[in-house]
């Protein structure tokens, strides 16, 4: 992609540099055939063997030689037609960002008046349409799959979206938005406000939410810690709060729950370190027709199970 904010020193030093490493290559190629002995094919030897196998002394094939020089030749064309020496554009102007700009639009012409097909047709009906659903796949392959996986069951930091536990919440106005305007989570680190102690407290009364097993002396202590610094996001029960993003704790779905670690010990980790998973807002890429379409998908994983 041509890049004209380089500065000028280093424009200079890019183009300086690929010019001589074309030149030279050229020098080279003129300097070994100029001093080649043998002009034509000749039965003279370059005087050494290897298991009774000798060398000739012959000249580089002209074909090859040629070969040589038409790539060079074609490397200056190309320079001069396209970007690549430093800041300077080339003589057809063109640049990879415009070519993207022109296919975009380009497709935008073809495959609009298909996702306005779907525009005016309620997300749940949507749901059900097994054409509208195909076209969404394809949105949610190119633009979501790459982290909430193929089949929408997310992954370590990427919630599943194929169960009933979300996060904003599961409702059609509630998706669209997360894909209108993006998500961006706020878990802030504790470490320095609890200590190691007040993590580990801390830690082992947010398991016992959800029933597992815990140490209840460490987790009476907790419930302070919790009621002070995490009830305001989490609920006093744990419940969690979808206006702010803030998981259930009483339930058992763990979003930072690493494979290698217990769920006492990943969520020690959050509480040292905190969460700040960011969701990309999709509207500004992808356009309302096209956010429609992705937001029945979405919704549809949720309502198969």
């Amino acid at each position: 992609m041509f890049n004209d904010s380089l500065p000028t020193f280093w424009s200079i030093w890019v183009a300086v540099i690929t010019l001589l490493v074309i030149f030279g290559c050229l020098w080279l190629i003129w300097i070994v055939r100029k001093s080649e002995p043998y002009k034509e094919e000749t039965e003279e030897t370059m005087g050494h063997s290897f298991d009774g196998i000798e060398e000739y002394d012959n000249p580089l094939p002209r074909w090859w030689y040629f070969k040589f020089l038409g790539t060079i030749v074609f490397g200056l064309g190309y320079l001069a037609l396209y970007p690549g020496l430093g800041n300077f554009q080339g003589l057809l102007g063109w640049t990879s960002t415009k070519q993207y700009e022109e296919e975009v639009a380009a497709a935008e012409v073809r495959y609009g008046p298909v996702f306005a097909a779907f525009a005016d047709q309620p997300v749940e009906v949507l749901a059900s349409d097994p054409e509208a659903l195909e076209v969404g796949g394809r949105l949610y392959s190119n633009n979501c799959a790459v982290c909430h996986g193929s089949g929408g069951k997310g992954a370590y930091g990427f919630p599943n979206l194929t169960d009933d536990d979300w996060l904003y919440g599961g409702s059609v106005e509630k998706i669209r938005e997360s894909l209108n305007v993006g998500r961006v989570a706020n878990m802030p680190a504790w470490q320095a406000t609890l200590g190691d102690a007040g993590i580990e407290e801390t830690s082992h009364y947010v398991v016992s939410l959800s029933g597992r097993a815990h140490d209840e002396t460490l987790a009476a202590k907790g419930e302070q810690h919790y009621q002070t610094y995490c009830a305001a996001c989490h609920m006093p029960n744990g419940e969690g709060m979808h206006a702010l993003g803030a998981p259930n704790l009483t339930d058992d779905v763990w979003l930072y729950k690493q494979p290698n670690l217990t769920v006492i010990e990943s969520v020690k980790l959050t509480l040292r370190h905190g969460r700040q998973g960011v969701m990309p807002a999709q509207l500004p890429r992808l356009g309302e027709d096209k956010v429609h379409l992705l937001t029945a998908y979405v919704y549809s994983l949720s309502q198969a199970n």
